[in-house]
């Protein structure tokens, strides 16, 4: 069979109804994991959905307990052909966040897969069963065009936490190594920069959640009586605030500013458009690190954003200077920023400010990664996917938004390619999560463009180390 006849093979599995009846089951299986409750449903999908369907591929599983108690288990899958083979590693995950019945719009509900048009919807469609059954599909079609022989190993780490900051990962993958060791990672998850443009990324902008609050005193008390002579915490901590980050979104810190940005991202970035399609908002021109394009500020730089604030009760406020005030604030940075840091950066710029009775607390941490732009791999896959979708290849650092690929890049040592299967309107995370289907049937026929590219002799950098930059 010849590699167009695989394509057409992965597109037809689709045309043909195949991929909504596997996606189907999948959304069924409510395997929410932010709860911050155990949920058998997180083991059930591993054990049943998932293990039935890759044995069928040959793969042998193995479902691993989480090393963090009450956290969602690990699927370990392996099809190994020869072990003097190089190694594919895939990755995703099965848990999703809160379906939020009852905010879905009428007509859909998060455990039902409904389609309407070509928008799928259902909760995990985008985010992230949809993308790993394009990637399996996919895979399932090259198994059967080259006659049941990759020539190559394939290797699946499938976890069920990683909506809820993926407990247990990095010890589990150290304690693993193994079992886990490749050559190379493909994997998908986030959205493409646009639904009509196919999109690779090598890496992903790190996040660091943390929070500012000041305790005044225990109890509120009576603005009239006592307004001009009490602190009043909401205000010094708006002004705290204020210090790290203008009206404009400008960081003002420059402990928490990339030292430049590096001539290579600045190219791949110099033609990449953010947002124009149909739910997209309008970026804000002005807002944002002065001079540079809205990708640069997006992908290319690091953003200081306030998530939410809190001070007395803004539901049904009374006339009362609160007691306490808090800000819940997050980092999204790039490589080369000292994350790891940050709480004594924070305290030293607060201190040299005046607020040293603001407290800073630091409450979730993710570093960042990026593979080399010049990395062999990078060029090996802007040509297959250029070749399989006939369409220009958007190539990003790093993806905007966050994932553990720290763990595969830095702690497995991995080149890490990761090709999107969603779209930036797919409303993950939110009521009324959708697949697109025509970047769902694109992307099995580049993923399957892919996994047959993988099994051609000659000219793959399957030994080029991975660097970052």
């Amino acid at each position: 069979m010849l590699r167009s006849d695989c394509l057409d093979a992965a597109a037809a599995w689709f045309d043909e109804g195949h991929f909504f009846d596997v996606l189907q089951r999948r959304v069924a299986l409510r395997t929410e994991s932010d709860s911050g409750k155990p949920n058998p449903a997180l083991g059930d999908y591993l054990r049943g959905e998932m293990t039935d369907s890759l044995r069928a591929l040959g793969f042998a599983c193995s479902v691993l307990p989480n090393p963090v108690e009450g956290a969602g288990p690990f699927l370990v899958a392996r099809r190994v052909e020869d072990t003097a083979l190089p190694t594919v590693l895939t990755y995703g995950h099965g848990d999703v966040v809160s379906g939020q019945e009852g905010r879905w719009r009428e007509g859909l509900q998060p455990w039902e897969l409904v389609r309407e048009g070509e928008r799928w919807y259902g909760r995990g469609t985008a985010d992230n069963k949809g993308q790993h059954t394009v990637n399996l599909g996919a895979l399932a079609s090259v198994i059967k065009a080259r006659g049941g022989r990759l020539g190559y190993n394939v290797t699946l780490l499938l976890e069920m936490g990683e909506e809820a900051a993926s407990p247990g990962l990095h010890a589990f993958c150290e304690s693993h190594r193994a079992q886990l060791k490749a050559d190379l990672l493909i994997a998908c998850d986030g959205p493409r920069v646009h639904a009509d443009k196919p999109t690779l990324f090598l890496g992903s902008r790190g996040a660091i959640n943390f929070s500012l609050r000041l305790r005044a005193r225990d109890k509120a008390y009576h603005s009239g009586n006592w307004g001009g002579a009490l602190l009043n915490p909401a205000t010094v901590l708006a002004s705290a605030v204020a210090s790290l980050v203008d009206a404009r979104g400008r960081i003002l810190v420059p402990a928490l500013k990339p030292r430049a940005l590096p001539l290579l991202v600045r190219r791949a970035l110099a033609d990449v458009d953010i947002g124009g399609g149909e739910d997209d908002p309008l970026p804000d021109a002005h807002w944002g690190e002065p001079g540079l394009s809205t990708a640069e500020r997006l992908i290319g730089w690091n953003t200081l954003e306030v998530l939410a604030l809190g001070a007395g009760s803004p539901q049904r406020p009374v006339n009362a200077i609160p007691g306490e005030a808090v800000a819940h604030c997050q980092l999204r940075f790039v490589v080369g920023t000292p994350y790891q840091d940050l709480a004594a950066i924070l305290r030293k710029h607060l201190d040299r400010h005046g607020f040293n009775r603001v407290e800073v607390e630091i409450t979730l941490t993710g570093a960042a990664t990026r593979l080399d732009l010049d990395h062999p791999w990078v060029g090996w896959a802007q040509r297959s996917i250029g070749q399989s979708s006939g369409k220009p290849v958007v190539t990003l650092p790093n993806l905007a938004g966050s994932l553990p690929n720290d763990v595969f890049a830095d702690l497995l040592g991995l080149p890490t390619l990761w090709v999107p299967h969603s779209y930036p309107a797919c409303a993950q995370h939110a009521p009324d999560e959708h697949l697109l289907a025509p970047v769902a049937r694109e992307g099995l026929r580049i993923m399957a463009g892919l996994y047959w590219d993988l099994g051609e002799p000659a000219g793959l950098p399957w030994h080029a180390a991975p660097a970052a930059t």
